[in-house]
């Protein structure tokens, strides 16, 4: 299951997107630290299941943060990131997907 948010914005949904079983926990590498404990409720709305967070990546979506391999595995498979662009923290993947316009 994968904790999903969404929120409006002028621009369009910004999307949170979370493994449930990552939420409330803290990673760090080197200097970088990954606190889905403390900010675990920016991730935290409703508990879906992958097809459910699947159908609900669209254009509509400006802007998303999201953790995990499931969780990340979506966007991939949607053609919005490719693999080599997700980054990781203690092995956790994640990734920040802005949409730009010109």
């Amino acid at each position: 299951m994968i904790y999903m948010n969404s929120f409006d914005s002028p621009k369009g949904i910004v999307i949170a997107m979370c493994d449930e079983e990552l939420l409330g926990k803290i990673f760090t590498e080197g200097k970088i630290v990954l606190d889905l404990k403390q900010y675990g409720g920016f991730y935290k709305g409703r508990l879906v299941s992958e097809a459910v967070a699947a159908a609900s990546i669209s254009d509509a979506v400006y802007s998303a943060n999201v953790v995990g391999e499931r969780s990340v595995k979506l966007f991939i498979d949607a053609g919005l990131v490719r693999p080599e662009e997700v980054k990781s923290v203690q092995g956790v993947p994640m990734l920040h997907l802005f949409k730009v316009e010109k």
